[in-house]
């Protein structure tokens, strides 16, 4: 899977599943790569119509690559898309949830709120407030943000490594992003 933005970044990446010693300046280079995302996908409206074109332009995305993945779309407590491919399992389902709530909690992307954590050399995990058992600060949720308005819900995939999760949940939000703008 490529990435649009993955040659503009003279960083080298930060991998936050390895227990290796990280490139100097890739951490804050990732989480601002983050933040630009969220200024860019800053949406004119958010529909049912439009989650259900999301949901199904991640659907193709997840079939064309043969990804083993669970997908959630929520606006507050309903659930406006889901759907499990095929090698997803139960244990997704947990994730999607965990990561959810705290991409509505902090109305970022999951993954950043797990980068932020790291910036002083631990891990949002380590703090005891942090409830591992309900929230996940992994990558994978995205808030979707409505112009003018914020985060109005929010479309979270499991099933891959985490940065990975969150870049496919990237290029759908784009997909869908595009075509609005087109439209």
């Amino acid at each position: 899977m490529t990435h649009e933005d993955s040659g503009s970044n003279a960083a080298p990446a930060f991998d936050p599943d390895s227990p290796e010693e990280q490139p100097g300046g890739a951490l804050e280079a990732m989480i601002g790569r983050i933040e630009g995302e969220m200024a860019e996908l800053q949406f004119p409206r958010f529909s049912k119509d439009d989650a259900l074109a999301l949901g199904l332009q991640l659907v193709e995305m997840g079939k064309e690559g043969n990804l083993p993945i669970a997908i959630d779309i929520i606006k507050g407590d309903q659930v406006l898309f889901h759907v499990a491919l095929e090698g997803a399992t139960p244990d997704n389902e947990g994730w999607v949830r965990a990561k959810q709530r705290t991409a509505a909690r902090y109305e970022e992307p999951s993954l950043l709120v797990g980068l932020r954590g790291r910036l002083g050399g631990g891990r949002i995990e380590d703090n005891a407030w942090f409830d591992q058992s309900t929230y996940a600060a992994h990558g994978g949720a995205f808030p979707v943000y409505v112009r003018g308005v914020g985060a109005v819900a929010v479309v979270t995939v499991s099933g891959l490594p985490q940065v990975a999760d969150h870049d496919l949940v990237v290029q759908a939000l784009r997909e869908i992003h595009r075509s609005m703008r087109l439209g």
